[in-house]
């Protein structure tokens, strides 16, 4: 049952900050467990690894940002935490079944209104890097979007 805590705690740490430069040796460490027991414990537990589910939450990120913003896919790509654009839109692809912008069209298609990127931007607040923060960004999007 401790052990399940700690895990949690290291995915927690995932959701809230995946935008960020994550590694298996820093969750790990989040969880206060070894990367190797921490890498096998949460795969065991969550059905996947942890690097996975970090990718995963970073895409279904990306995939909510199309839909709302009006951010290109680069900015987008850069928001949730991919460092190159060819890496999001393959992995994109591989975990959504089409390109990012073939999902933004298909949404688009549906006329849903979006957050103009500029505004975003505006109201992001600095992070402790001073950059725009992505998560201010994130709550920015999905307070005008309507999002919980």
């Amino acid at each position: 049952m401790e052990l399940l805590a700690h895990l949690r705690r290291a995915k927690d740490h995932v959701d809230r900050y995946f935008q960020e430069d994550l590694d298996l040796e820093e969750l790990a460490k989040v969880a206060g467990v070894s990367k190797f027991h921490f890498a096998r414990s949460f795969e065991a537990t969550y059905g996947e690894t942890p690097i996975r589910y970090l990718t995963r939450r970073r895409i279904e990120r990306a995939q909510d940002l199309l839909r709302s913003a009006n951010l290109t896919i680069t900015e987008i790509c850069m928001l949730v935490g991919f460092a190159s654009l060819g890496s999001f839109s393959a992995r994109f692809t591989q975990l959504v079944g089409e390109t990012p912008t073939a999902y933004r069209d298909r949404w688009a298609a549906r006329g849903g209104p979006h957050v103009p990127g500029c505004w975003l931007f505006m109201r992001g607040v600095n992070d402790h890097r001073g950059t725009a923060g992505s998560r201010n960004l994130k709550e920015a999007a999905d307070g005008e979007a309507g999002l919980p």
